[in-house]
């Protein structure tokens, strides 16, 4: 070595830049890999859903419960949770709701029925959850400016990607080969090697006034959102407007005039909203600090993000509820063969959210997400074109892969380009309404999509059973039937089909797979076309977003919509 220590100096010199780099992307890496193993929580829980069936001795729709309320829970809470960064600590926050996370994620791992399955999953990880999406938003928004930021946000898009195309194929390696209860486990040690880089988030509150929680609009929202997911959730089941079938509470039924209890709990959360915003309004006329500032409410650059992002959210949603049932239903993939089709979205989600968000330097944001969409609606027809007993993994990878490319590239600029339209102080609350707005969204796909595809599926069985027989029917028989069929056997899954396929005869066993197989490829295909729809529909507000993405300073007040 030279005697002047030159190569200590260098090494030096080398270990400080890493130790500086790390603690400039800290704060990138915790909220990404907190994202990562909250997506990864909810596809173990799907995967999972048949081996804890037997094992809780319980039914499929008391394990979906859990689901729904965890989901119900987040909804609720994440509009009021993403204000917390407002009046404490980032870090503290964030600190805090990863404990609370691995406190539940512990319960869920050792729970021994269905009741304390709901306490550790659905209430204290669903609680958590509630505050760590919003505040995953608002650190980025803090911690980064400018082209570093839109990296960050890229970062985040990319990893969000991969944990939901990673999960149906962990989960599934789990429950085969281990048992579900790993996959809760493993989620302990990603907890702590967070731990580790959340000490690089900022540790100081957002505003210096330490303002107290608007109890009325925490309230509003609260029952605004529950009634919406709840609604939506019941959609499938019930119908949207006149009831398919009874619903009960209890040993009363409740179907006034006729209507499902749809219709009623999305009422009263539009109400709440608009409640909710007149309250809000009042708070700010009275000098009283409100749960969301009416500034972000207004801004119309930050509103069309918000509705653009939701429209994603509804597409995205329905994409991952059909593609998978459809594989496993109709092309006998396993879990992990679903996750290996989707690799290909995957892999393209990261490569176009990491890589592509700084080349808003040479086209405009606005451009590419429009592009993205494109991609998008390009994917989805030639997966219309390509379904059919001869579809393969290999087939799928040019259509799945641009579907990929395409929700890269808007997730890549949507995010950074919603959040930078409010001024950083309000970057807490405007995360909040961006992460109410996709939940609703994930749920309104789930329920929108996911019921017009079991609905065609059922409603192509009675078609081709009646067309055997040689029947015609009224088109009020015909309704009759698919609930009756509904009612009677679950089929609109593989698992389920064998079961029922089981109870017949040879030739009627062949008979009746051959009008599944059909039944399903007519669902997919007219699933995917309603999503076609969509995209057309997310073209279109796309048009309303601003041009550019404003700088940091002028951020500092409102930012002017174009």
């Amino acid at each position: 070595m030279p005697p002047d220590g030159s190569a200590s100096n260098g090494s030096s010199r080398l270990s400080t830049d890493v130790q500086t780099r790390v603690r400039y992307w800290g704060p990138a890496i915790a909220v990404s890999l907190t994202t990562f193993i909250v997506v990864i929580n909810a596809s173990l829980m799907n995967v999972a859903i048949p081996t804890m069936v037997d094992e809780f001795d319980t039914t499929v729709t008391a394990i979906q419960g859990a689901v729904a309320l965890y989901s119900l829970v987040i909804a609720a809470l994440i509009l009021p949770a993403g204000t917390l960064p407002s009046r404490h600590s980032s870090r503290r926050v964030m600190t805090i709701a990863l404990l609370v996370y691995a406190g539940g994620t512990i319960v869920a791992s050792i729970s021994w029925n269905t009741t304390v399955l709901y306490i550790g999953w659905s209430f204290i990880e669903g609680s958590a959850a509630a505050v760590l999406f919003p505040l995953t938003f608002t650190v980025l928004t803090v911690s980064y400016e400018d082209n570093d930021r839109a990296k960050a946000f890229g970062l985040l898009a990319g990893v969000n990607g991969v944990g939901s195309t990673l999960g149906p194929i962990i989960g599934g390696a789990l429950t085969t080969y281990a048992s579900w209860r790993w996959g809760f486990t493993l989620q302990l040690i990603g907890v702590g090697v967070i731990l580790f880089f959340v000490r690089y988030v900022n540790p100081n509150p957002l505003s210096e006034t330490g303002e107290s929680l608007d109890k009325g609009g925490t309230a509003l929202s609260i029952v605004g959102a529950t009634s919406l997911v709840t609604g939506f959730l019941l959609s499938g089941k019930y119908g949207w407007l006149l009831v398919r079938r009874p619903f009960f509470v209890g040993d009363v039924q409740l179907n006034p005039f006729g209507t499902s209890p749809t219709i009623w709990f999305l009422g009263v959360g539009l109400l709440a909203f608009a409640a909710f915003v007149q309250y809000e309004r009042r708070m700010e006329r009275a000098d009283r600090e409100p749960l969301v500032p009416l500034n972000v409410l207004t801004n119309r650059s930050f509103l069309s993000g918000v509705i653009t992002y939701n429209i994603r959210s509804i597409i995205s949603a329905g994409f991952m509820f059909i593609v998978p049932v459809y594989l496993q239903a109709v092309l006998g993939y396993t879990a992990f063969e679903t996750g290996v089709a989707l690799l290909p979205y995957s892999l393209a989600s990261v490569l176009f959210s990491a890589f592509t968000p700084g080349w808003r330097k040479y086209i405009s944001p606005k451009t590419l997400i429009q592009v993205g969409i494109v991609c998008i609606g390009v994917g989805l027809v030639l997966l219309y074109e390509q379904t059919g007993p001869d579809q393969t993994i290999s087939t799928m990878v040019i259509p799945v892969a641009l579907y990929g490319a395409g929700v890269g590239l808007i997730l890549a600029q949507i995010t950074n380009m919603t959040m930078s339209a409010v001024p950083t102080a309000d970057s807490a609350e405007a995360s909040g309404v961006l992460n109410v707005s996709s939940s609703i969204g994930f749920s309104l796909g789930t329920a929108v999509v996911g019921s017009f595809f079991l609905g065609q599926f059922y409603g192509s069985v009675v078609d081709g059973v009646l067309r055997v027989r040689n029947v015609t029917v009224s088109m009020k028989q015909r309704y009759e039937l698919i609930i009756a069929l509904e009612d009677a056997a679950e089929t609109a899954t593989e698992a389920t089909q064998r079961q029922f396929l089981a109870q017949l005869t040879p030739s009627q066993r062949r008979l009746v797979k051959g009008i599944f197989e059909a039944a399903m490829f007519d669902a997919q295909r007219a699933a995917l076309l309603l999503l076609v729809l969509f995209v057309l529909l997310l073209l279109i507000v796309s048009t309303f977003l601003p041009r550019r993405i404003p700088e940091a300073d002028e951020r500092t007040g409102q930012p002017e919509s174009e």
